[in-house]
């Protein structure tokens, strides 16, 4: 059961990450258009978007591909372990611009990821 969750949570934060990783192709201001969510785009260089935008492609790559080709499977739950690191930077720079209501998705994310990071680091690792 637990690995089922995992795998399902896993799955969840790669198609986050996917969608997320849109800003390596779509222009600033068009980020920013999206909402008052958004608008922290334009606090960063477009090169440093385009940067997050290749972590959360590589991280959605590597919290599925790993185990699905049984390829170094450790890379999972390191992959998770680098979404959180990603989620908490997401979550100081959401409090240093004051927006207290849009952080709630990041935390969320960062805790899915923390659990994928735990359940796949410890009780159910891939065994290959």
């Amino acid at each position: 059961m637990m690995n089922v969750a995992l795998w399902i949570t896993a799955g969840v934060l790669a198609v986050v990450c996917l969608v997320g990783s849109s800003k390596m192709f779509v222009p600033q201001a068009k980020l920013a258009a999206v909402g008052s969510s958004a608008q922290w785009v334009l606090d960063f260089a477009p090169g440093v978007l385009k940067a997050i935008g290749a972590v959360e492609l590589l991280a959605a790559v590597g919290l599925i591909l790993p185990a699905v080709l049984d390829m170094a499977p450790v890379q999972v739950p390191m992959a998770a372990t680098g979404l959180v690191v990603l989620f908490g930077c997401a979550i100081v720079m959401r409090l240093r611009r004051g927006e207290r209501v849009t952080i709630t998705g990041d935390v969320i994310y960062l805790v899915l990821a923390a659990f994928v990071a735990w359940g796949r680091f410890g009780p159910t690792p891939f065994t290959g």
